[in-house]
């Protein structure tokens, strides 16, 4: 047999999807062709070192000492604090630990004197903390200015570790915060290890519900523009205020909002934690 002469045999049985193309528009799993009845050797090795990478996502830990100095630089005052969940393993087991302060934090909080405040943000690392590391500042960034504009002030900043969507409820309840945002690290996907979701809440306090947030999700930049989020969270803010809820209270027409502009991608939802 002639050197080379098995590759090109290989090559021949390999069958091209005729929409493999369409792969260039999105991180979905589309066109991979096929082996006879099988997925290419190519294919099935960018699906485990995706799974690796998901996985990787959510035992990773928050790099709290990269992140505090962005903070602090960022914010009036930037709070260190720590869930019930004490280690990454109960964290994952005990979801309930993740939505409640730790003592420490608790003490921390009531600590603090200073004077009520519009909004309070919270990031957290939640299932993915590289979400946090490579979306968390550029999104701050873009979302900070839009605050400004809108007149509200802020309140301290907490980098919480082990952390679920609601312990951003008692954080602004302690801060005397008319406004809860929560960055957080989305569960990660096939596709997307490094997905920022955020959470709004009107009032926040112990207890609320999921229904009474609203969330932007798969902020990233293959995923909805920094930007684009920005200008969404900054209509949540201002509608919010005019109606004095949040959650399924707060109707998306952010379509028909002048304000956010055009070339907008994606869209906020109401969504579990």
């Amino acid at each position: 047999m002639k050197e080379g002469q098995s590759s090109a045999a290989g090559e021949a049985l390999t069958v091209t999807n005729p929409w493999q193309r369409l792969r260039e528009l999105t991180d979905a799993r589309i066109g991979l062709g096929r082996v006879g009845g099988s997925l290419p050797t190519s294919a099935q090795l960018a699906f485990q070192l995706d799974h690796a990478r998901a996985r990787d996502a959510v035992h990773m830990a928050l790099d709290t000492e990269r992140l505090m100095p962005e903070l602090d630089s960022r914010f009036p005052l930037a709070l260190r604090l720590h869930s019930q969940a004490a280690n990454r393993d109960e964290y994952l087991r005990r979801p309930d630990l993740g939505r409640r302060l730790s003592e420490q934090a608790e003490q921390e909080l009531a600590a603090i004197t200073s004077k009520p405040c519009d909004v309070s943000i919270c990031v957290v690392d939640g299932l993915s903390a590289r979400a946090i590391h490579e979306q968390a500042i550029p999104f701050l960034d873009a979302a900070l200015p839009e605050i400004e504009r809108l007149g509200l002030s802020l309140g301290p900043v907490a980098l919480v570790e082990q952390g679920r969507v609601a312990i951003g409820d008692p954080i602004g309840e302690a801060l005397k915060a008319r406004m809860s945002i929560v960055m957080i690290g989305e569960r990660p996907g096939l596709s997307s290890p490094d997905s920022l979701g955020l959470y709004f809440t009107w009032a926040p306090r112990t207890g609320r519900r999921d229904s009474e947030r609203n969330c932007i999700s798969n902020i990233r930049p293959r995923g909805l523009k920094y930007a684009n989020a920005a200008r969404l969270l900054a209509y949540l803010m201002r509608e919010a205020q005019a109606l004095g809820a949040s959650g399924v209270a707060l109707k998306d027409d952010s379509e028909g909002d002048s304000q956010l502009g055009d070339g907008r991608e994606g869209n906020f939802l109401l969504l579990p934690e």
